[in-house]
């Protein structure tokens, strides 16, 4: 059986073949290898440089929230700066203010003292011109008593002291011992000497003796004290005139007036009664009082009197008084008689008289 024949060729191509193949093989094995290297050192990089953007974006998210913190604080300080600011504007603002009226006070301040200059100088020229009166003899007038003081205070009250019959009914009652209840209640308890000196009832005296003063010289006169009882100052002078241009008589009743010592209630309806036991009747009628009445004819059974029942107790006397006469109302307040001024404000005016509430040192 004859072989069968090779082909050199076949054989050749055989091998090329297989050793290409080997060689593609071992390059992509080769390349594989090299890419596996290349991959792994890749990775690593890129892991490292993954953390340290992580570390880097943690460190910039404490950073922005550093600065959101400080741009809190940053900007609460902004808004308390403005808020300073606007006070202190305000307060310059005030002070130009102050400043300005300042400047006006000062300028009001500067004529009102030219203004008391002038004033004191007026007056110190007035006060030269009376001492040097007051050193020549001086003659009384149509006054009966002469008043020690500066000036005269006449102008000042608007009361007349007019008339051919004048009544003076003289408050002296407790509560012309002071102005408050508890003083009032303090002097009360003293012995006559002091209550005597009460300032209160040394102005009152004061002011009966300037009433007295100012009698016309033909005038009759008589002087009634009233608390709880109503009788003359001069006991034997009930239901009498007396005149006016005796001076003895004038000191016996001035005097007699020192003497009284301000005690009990108020009765100004047994007041009012002793008008109607003068014959001819007063023609004027000067009361010297510090408030409404505390009783009526008889003295009360309770130891307190609401303002209520004085109100009706000072109605009640009204209708004792005579009509007709003019009634001058001299009113030394007492504390917490709220209604007296207006009560016997309508009692002058109803009677055409007048009514003063005078000052501590008048007259």
């Amino acid at each position: 059986m004859a072989r069968r024949r090779l082909d050199t060729f076949s054989l050749s191509f055989l091998d090329i073949m297989s050793c290409g193949f080997g060689a593609v093989v071992l390059f992509y094995m080769i390349i594989s290898a090299t890419m596996a290297i290349r991959s792994d050192e890749l990775n690593k990089n890129l892991s490292e440089r993954a953390d340290k953007l992580r570390v880097e974006a943690s460190e910039g998210e404490d950073n922005l929230v550093e600065l959101r913190n400080t741009l809190e604080e940053t900007e609460k300080k902004i808004v308390e700066a403005r808020g300073l600011s606007r006070r202190i504007i305000e307060l310059i603002e005030d002070k130009q203010v102050e400043l300005a009226e300042m400047e006006d006070d000062t300028v009001a301040r500067q004529e009102h003292i030219n203004k008391l200059k002038a004033d004191l100088k007026a007056l110190e020229e007035d006060s030269k011109r009376l001492s040097a009166a007051s050193s020549q003899p001086e003659e009384l007038g149509d006054h009966l008593r002469r008043i020690q003081g500066d000036g005269d205070r006449q102008y000042l009250t608007g009361v007349k002291v007019g008339g051919e019959r004048v009544l003076v009914l003289l408050d002296a009652s407790a509560s012309m011992l002071d102005e408050t209840i508890v003083n009032i209640i303090r002097r009360r308890n003293m012995d006559d000497a002091q209550k005597i000196r009460s300032p209160k009832w040394q102005r009152a005296l004061r002011t009966v003796e300037w009433l007295v003063a100012q009698l016309p010289p033909g005038a009759r006169f008589q002087i009634v004290r009233f608390s709880q009882t109503a009788s003359p100052v001069l006991p034997d002078s009930a239901e009498t005139w007396l005149e006016a241009a005796d001076p003895e008589v004038v000191d016996r009743v001035i005097q007699g007036s020192r003497r009284l010592v301000p005690n009990g209630g108020t009765s100004l309806h047994n007041a009012f009664a002793s008008v109607k036991t003068l014959t001819p009747r007063p023609d004027n009628i000067f009361l010297i009082t510090d408030g409404l009445p505390t009783q009526g004819r008889e003295p009360p059974r309770s130891r307190t009197v609401s303002g209520r029942a004085r109100l009706r107790h000072f109605n009640n006397s009204l209708e004792e008084l005579p009509a007709g006469i003019p009634v001058n109302v001299v009113l030394m307040p007492i504390e917490g008689d709220a209604q007296a001024a207006t009560e016997f404000w309508r009692l002058a005016q109803a009677t055409q008289g007048s009514f003063i509430s005078p000052s501590r040192d008048w007259p």
